[in-house]
């Protein structure tokens, strides 16, 4: 059960995150990133973060990446939210793959 004080937060850095990956788009050259969810662990330590990305052939890849450069973006996250958090989570990053699986049942209903 999620508390009030998490769904907050999860928004704030939902909402904070997606600024950032917008920003970033010009330099994935084409590649969109957005932040579909975002879960916080009940001690505020944790945020996982699920990114949805098109085309989803560069999924893997550009989660990769962005774990790679977690640490980067979670200080600019930090330097967004310093006046509503005391303490930034740390980030981890998941592949949103909801999308990709709605769109094969999809095709699957169409044969």
């Amino acid at each position: 059960m999620e508390s009030n004080r998490q769904a907050k937060i999860a928004r704030l850095i939902q909402k904070e995150l997606s600024e950032i990956f917008r920003q970033q788009t010009a330099k994935t050259h084409g590649v969109i990133v957005s932040v579909s969810a975002v879960r916080v662990t009940p001690d505020l330590s944790i945020a996982r973060a699920y990114l949805s990305v098109f085309p989803s052939e560069k999924g893997a890849e550009m989660i990769e990446s962005i774990n790679k450069s977690a640490q980067t973006i979670r200080y600019e996250l930090a330097q967004k939210v310093r006046y509503q958090l005391r303490k930034t989570p740390a980030l981890q990053f998941y592949l949103d793959d909801s999308l990709d699986y709605i769109d094969n049942i999809d095709k699957l209903l169409e044969k």
